[in-house]
């Protein structure tokens, strides 16, 4: 792989619906967004010749507070920013048949690689409201958006004269961007169809990430059509690339060269999940990362790569954390017990409340203040279930106010702050459900450690009582929950409370943890395997997609579903 070689790396354009570059950018809802900001200042550093598309999200994802019954409730205040350079370039998308204008703004401020986002919030537009709210609306909304997205980012590289060897679809939501490219093949090159897409596929990687086949949006074709996503193809072309009803990360995969998953296991249960798709793409492992300059606290780092006062750095951030708690929550905390931090995005599978469901075995503990526990998450606006999460957390706090607090409206800052503050930091999914789980990377390369279940990333990490704990085994039978509960305890109790309790073997395993985390699981790592695993070996496969093109030799054939 060439980086700062001779040889010239691929121009890569990164396309997601989400940018978490830093909490005033109010343009990420959660992970997807933080790894894409993450990706981008990565590339950056490198030097590397990547662009962003995305969306400038006037009113954001939402604002999430806790009314006085302890209910979450949500705004939607609407952001403008000072720091955006204009590019003075628009592009026209088609969206129900009306014609709609996509101003294109530039951010570079924090020491990312160019993102480029597209805002429709223009006076000469009837639909100003499509780049509104990320994630807000109904079916017809998030395919306008996604429009918007993916036809609207292609046609912007063209207008800002960007010269793009391989796209990189970041989740389903970018997938029409292939529909674009083959439309322009088609009508430009006079290709066929096939033609089109034999070429297209040899120049998009996808990154899928839901690993719960449910949670992969899909979208009635009827109602494609009429927004205008098929954007001048055919009922029997769309359901060629991504079924019937039509899938975005079916189309994703199946338009790809190649595909990645966000970590080993992920990879694993992706290709479980999707092995029955015929003609899609190969997924393999690429384990996502974190940027430490933007996660790392500079004393904690200082005093690891120095040999000094390691508690010392930790505790002035835990004091730091407790009186931002106090701040935010009018609960004090106590330095001296263990803190112990979860943050996560309120979903059934993540279950944050697991640690609750024994009260005999847990409540001492809590009653006496001996085990703090800060949580903090927001949930859907629309889910209904994840709310009740977030209610269900916010009695707890109630129930045990000297050691539970639950922090509100869960963003980037939240965010640095628990991950540079708290003792342990707690994930207890339910395997093979999560994809990867970021925050526990942010978390170790401060010294936080890792109480987890094996799922996502922490296989590939943890060494058990040496930088952090499992507890379970992987088990994934259908008591998993009782299974892996009475395994949290038995950890929590037998071997994190009395390691706590031990400071040199404690600071010992904080040193392991930022050693075995700092470089491998660091977003520059995940941007070069991304070169080396992805991006050259796409552009390298062009011209002999190319030449075989030229041959006449015929695409590969996927099953068309009945109409």
């Amino acid at each position: 792989m060439y980086i700062n070689g001779t040889a010239q790396p691929p121009k890569v354009a990164y396309f997601c619906m989400e940018y978490g570059l830093d909490e005033e950018l109010k343009t990420y809802a959660g992970g997807l967004g933080i790894l894409a900001g993450d990706y981008m200042k990565s590339a950056c550093d490198l030097g590397l010749p990547v662009v962003g598309i995305g969306i400038l999200w006037k009113q954001g994802y939402t604002q999430q507070m806790i009314d006085p019954d302890g209910k979450p409730f949500d705004q939607y205040p609407c952001y403008s920013y000072d720091f955006l350079n204009d590019t003075r370039k628009t592009v026209n998308v088609m969206v129900r048949g009306r014609n709609v204008k996509c101003k294109i703004w530039m951010v570079d401020k924090y020491k990312n690689a160019p993102l480029y986002l597209l805002d429709t919030n223009l006076p000469e537009n009837e639909d100003k409201w499509i780049t509104g709210r990320l994630y807000g609306g109904c079916d017809e909304d998030r395919i306008a958006q996604e429009i918007v997205l993916g036809i609207g980012g292609i046609r912007a590289l063209r207008a800002l004269g960007i010269d793009i060897d391989v796209y990189h679809f970041n989740e389903g939501h970018a997938v029409f961007a292939g529909i674009e490219l083959i439309r322009e093949k088609m009508g430009q090159m006079g290709l066929s169809f096939d033609e089109a897409v034999s070429l297209t596929e040899h120049e998009i990687v996808f990154t899928t990430h839901t690993p719960i086949r449910e949670g992969n949006e899909v979208h009635k074709h009827h109602t494609l059509r009429y927004m205008g996503a098929y954007n001048g193809l055919s009922y029997d072309q769309m359901v060629t690339i991504g079924g019937n009803p039509f899938n975005m990360t079916v189309a994703g995969l199946r338009l790809s060269r190649t595909s990645s998953a966000v970590s080993k296991l992920h990879g694993v249960t992706s290709n479980r999940m999707w092995r029955d798709v015929p003609g899609r793409a190969p997924i393999i492992s690429i384990t996502n990362g974190v940027h430490p300059e933007t996660w790392q606290d500079n004393s904690i780092k200082q005093a690891y790569e120095t040999g000094g006062d390691l508690l010392k750095a930790h505790m002035d951030k835990k004091s730091s954390l407790i009186s931002e708690i106090y701040k935010r929550c009018g609960v004090i905390l106590d330095p001296d017990k263990i803190l112990i931090g979860f943050a996560r995005r309120a979903a059934p599978y993540k279950r944050s409340d697991l640690i609750f469901r024994n009260p005999d075995a847990i409540e001492p503990y809590l009653k006496s203040g001996e085990i703090q526990l800060i949580f903090s998450g927001k949930a859907h606006p629309s889910d209904g279930t994840g709310k009740d999460i977030v209610t269900n957390l916010v009695k707890m706090m109630k129930r045990y106010p000297r050691s539970v607090v639950f922090v509100p409206n869960y963003d980037m800052e939240v965010g640095r702050i628990l991950t540079g503050g708290c003792d342990v930091w707690l994930n207890n999914p339910r395997r093979p459900n999560e994809a990867s789980g970021t925050s526990g990377m942010k978390a170790a390369m401060n010294g936080v450690l890792n109480l987890s279940t094996l799922d996502g990333w922490w296989p590939e990490a943890c060494e058990h009582g040496i930088n952090g704990w499992q507890f379970g085994d992987g088990y994934e039978g259908p008591d998993q929950d009782s299974y892996d509960l009475k395994a949290l305890y038995e950890t929590l109790f037998s071997d994190v409370l009395p390691t706590y309790r031990n400071k040199a073997k404690w600071v010992q395993m904080m040193a392991n943890s930022i050693s075995c985390t700092s470089e491998a699981f660091s977003s520059e790592r995940m941007v070069k395997d991304y070169y080396s695993k992805l991006y050259i070996p796409t552009l390298a496969s062009q011209q002999v997609a190319a030449v075989t093109n030229n041959q006449g030799r015929k695409l590969r054939k996927v099953c068309v579903s009945p109409r």
